[in-house]
């Protein structure tokens, strides 16, 4: 994978394809034994032993193709990674050309969206919005994904060359820095920790813990987080055994966010699902899509329009049925030629979400990946 014109005898011959960095382990590959552009064929491989590890990225619409591989060379680690002092060294600077939509425009999709919801149709739909970079110099894309680690309080950061789903993603990059764990397997042990009602931080200490009280006092933002929870339960439900699930949600925050979340534990049932077969199992959750499923899909895509791997999940699970899968938010697609990127943020609708809210809750989300390029 190309990743931008800094020709220099010091960039590490390791630059991963792959990279997930994580407290609780990380993984880093090059290379592309096999491509695997749909899940379940890569799911199945696993389960038969046909390859030892998979890594990438699944998509939002579950028919898009996925940026899943059997890679070649794997480095797996106990604790985060640590960027390499090059790429540290690469200042990425970028500005905002574009805003899809508009402010104004992603009020007046929250409105229309409302509407639907307290007519009945959706009990929870998740709306995003997008703003498009440019850069005068070439964009790195593991400079990126190094500050987005070094930015992150757990060093969390993912990197995935989305080259394996073909068509117009041949080139292009996925970066960012997600909070939200779709799903952990480590022997029978399965853990989901689901996000869901959001509140920006503060700089002022005392602002910052009074909008950390409301939001765990927020009704409207407990109504939302109660659908991911139930949600998540019941796809785990067949396939896990003494589920444990706490009664109410906790508060969990990153350096721009607060957030609700609720860590869910169970013992898996049958030794071959793997972590993958549960990521699929459990995508997408109303966290980054609404409820019921299929009823908020439709509405997301005739809203913005297909959102690609935005919104999907990035991760890996090797032959023992281990792995790790991240919800693929506070992220952005760097484009093949290096020139540009596209970075979404979302939010969660009920029925008596605030349009003003829902516009200023994108706009804090968004800056976590606008820090990382030095745009604003």
């Amino acid at each position: 994978m190309s990743s931008g014109k800094h020709p220099d005898v010091r960039r590490p011959v390791t630059a991963p394809d792959f990279l997930l960095s994580r407290p609780t382990g990380s993984v880093r590959t090059q290379g592309v034994a096999r491509a695997y552009p749909d899940p379940a064929d890569a799911a199945l491989a696993l389960r038969a032993g046909e390859c030892d590890l998979v890594v990438g990225a699944v998509g939002f619409e579950p028919d898009a193709p996925a940026a899943l591989v059997e890679p070649e060379v794997i480095v797996r680690t106990d604790g985060p990674l640590e960027p390499p002092a090059y790429f540290r060294g690469i200042r990425t600077s970028a500005r905002v050309a574009e805003e899809i939509p508009s402010p104004d425009e992603h009020r007046a999709r929250v409105t229309t969206a409302l509407r639907g919801i307290r007519a009945g149709g959706v009990g929870k739909v998740v709306l995003a919005r997008a703003v498009r970079l440019v850069a005068d110099e070439p964009i790195d894309p593991h400079a990126v994904c190094a500050t987005l680690i070094d930015s992150s309080p757990a060093a969390d950061g993912f990197l995935v060359d989305l080259s394996p789903a073909g068509g117009h993603y041949t080139g292009r990059v996925l970066v960012g820095s997600s909070p939200e764990l779709l799903v952990r397997r480590r022997g029978d042990v399965v853990e989901c920790h689901p996000l869901a009602g959001s509140a920006p931080r503060d700089a002022d200490p005392a602002t910052d813990q009074a909008s950390a009280r409301a939001l765990r006092e927020s009704g409207k933002d407990a109504f939302e987080h109660a659908f991911v929870v139930d949600s998540i339960a019941a796809a785990l439900a067949p396939l896990c055994e003494d589920l444990r699930i706490p009664e109410h949600p906790s508060l969990t925050s990153t350096r721009e966010m607060w957030h609700l979340g609720t860590h869910i534990r169970g013992r898996i049932s049958d030794p071959r699902t793997t972590a993958l077969d549960l990521a699929l199992a459990v995508h997408p959750t109303p966290a980054i899509c609404g409820t019921p499923t299929d009823e908020a899909r439709r509405l997301i895509a005739g809203i913005e329009g297909p959102r690609g791997f935005y919104a999907g999940a990035v991760g890996w699970a090797d032959a023992d049925g281990d792995g790790d899968w991240m919800v693929s938010i506070r992220c952005a697609e760097i484009d093949a030629e290096r020139t540009g990127a596209l970075a979404w943020a979302g939010g969660g609708l009920v029925a008596d979400s605030d349009p003003d809210d829902e516009v200023a809750e994108t706009a804090a989300k968004l800056r976590t990946v606008l820090k990382a390029f030095n745009a604003s």
